[in-house]
């Protein structure tokens, strides 16, 4: 029975070794892992920092461009409803004109066609 009891406090011996070995290098890794996050928490924060730096200036250029092409469209626009109106106004004339044509046109054949009737 001592036997067996010897056998069994070895075994347990080598099992509460071996635990502790595999815990220590576990947690070695951990404060690793740990080490290596609070790093990358760093380099993070320095790069947040730097895009926050770079894009304020680069948000303000875009900004007055679209401010400048909203001017030229603005510009354009204006431009083209004032051909859009000149245009309308010479259509009305040349309806105007080409009615008063067509109306001398019917009166003057209506004339003729009284004359050579009698």
């Amino acid at each position: 029975m001592e036997l067996s009891q010897i056998a069994l406090n070895h075994g347990l011996t080598f099992l509460a070794w071996a635990t502790g070995i595999i815990v220590i290098v576990v947690g070695g890794f951990l404060v690793k892992l740990l080490i290596d996050l609070s790093a990358l928490a760093k380099n993070l924060n320095e790069i947040s920092t730097i895009v926050n730096t770079e894009l304020k200036p680069t948000l303000t250029n875009v900004n007055e461009t679209l401010n400048s092409i909203n001017e030229i469209i603005k510009n354009t626009n204006n431009g083209v409803g004032d051909v859009k109106s000149a245009i309308g106004r010479i259509v009305d004339k040349t309806k105007m004109i080409s009615g008063s044509l067509i109306g001398g046109l019917l009166n003057g054949f209506a004339t003729m066609y009284k004359i050579f009737k009698k």
